[in-house]
């Protein structure tokens, strides 16, 4: 069976790369990664294609904005640009997959908001194709607040989609939104283009919950992996065949971020988890 490829999402290292692209980028090939996630590519597409062939690295995936105004963040928010722009530079970028990181919780608690979310995101699907690109969804925690006939909000979305729209599962994030990861990583199958590897201690409420006290990243309590709580064994092994990317990503590493995201590989790699 084809392991899916070991990859990191940049905004792992969001100061580091910013700070430094091409020297991050070395430091992220020299653990032995050979792909990565690009975060905040729009804006620079021609400088972060070059940095990354420098490096000898691919960004077959990566997180823009397609469903929103702006694009939140726990550490602020950017303004989001028109979704051919977006594409146009994915296709710079030389990326298959461009994935949604974020719709805010108040669209997902109606079932209303919920598919006026799945409409936006299959109309992207038409447009990507027509750049040779596909799309997907990131979760957090916020799309399992709200249920509707027995089904989360999440998997509303997921049943009102294309085919073609594809979906990213953040393990941690399913977790802390009360999700069991195996079953959901079974449950969407061949939709399932990637996962976010991703460990550490569940927040004891969903930060995203109406009424949930302000949180920001340096906030949670996330850990290398098989210190935490997040069943990531398990989840990959329900997803075997199927998840095409583990990718590497801390919200708020737990120490340096480059011994932090070696540890993540070596946890993929040495397990057999991902090539």
């Amino acid at each position: 069976m084809t392991l899916p490829a070991a990859s990191i999402q940049l905004y792992t290292l969001a100061k580091e790369f910013s700070d430094d692209p091409s020297g991050s980028l070395d430091k992220l090939a020299a653990i032995g990664l050979t792909h990565v996630e690009a975060f905040d590519f729009v804006r620079r597409p021609d400088e972060i294609r070059s940095a990354l062939d420098a490096s000898g690295l691919t960004s077959p995936t990566g997180h823009a904005p397609l469903l929103s105004d702006t694009l939140w963040t726990p550490d602020g928010s950017i303004p989001t640009p028109a979704p051919e722009v977006v594409f146009e530079a994915a296709a710079t970028l030389g990326m298959t997959t461009v994935i949604d990181p974020f719709v805010a919780a108040d669209r997902w608690l109606t079932e209303v908001g919920v598919q006026d979310i799945a409409d936006r995101l299959n109309a992207s699907a038409e447009l990507a194709a027509t750049f040779g690109l596909s799309v997907g969804y990131h979760n957090h925690a916020q799309e399992f607040i709200a249920s509707f006939d027995g089904q989360t909000a999440f998997e509303r979305f997921v049943s009102a989609t294309d085919q073609r729209v594809l979906i990213e599962l953040d393990l941690f994030w399913a977790l802390t939104g009360g999700q069991d990861g195996p079953r959901l990583v079974s449950w969407l199958g061949d939709r399932l283009v990637a996962v976010h590897v991703k460990d550490g201690i569940a927040p004891a409420e969903n930060p995203f919950a109406p009424g949930a006290a302000p949180f920001g990243s340096e906030t949670l309590d996330q850990r290398r992996p098989g210190e935490g709580q997040v069943p990531l064994v398990d989840s990959l092994a329900a997803g075997e065949g199927h998840i095409k990317y583990a990718v590497i990503e801390y919200d708020n590493a737990p120490g340096d971020v480059f011994a932090d995201i070696q540890a993540s590989y070596d946890f993929l790699i040495d397990g057999g988890y991902a090539a």
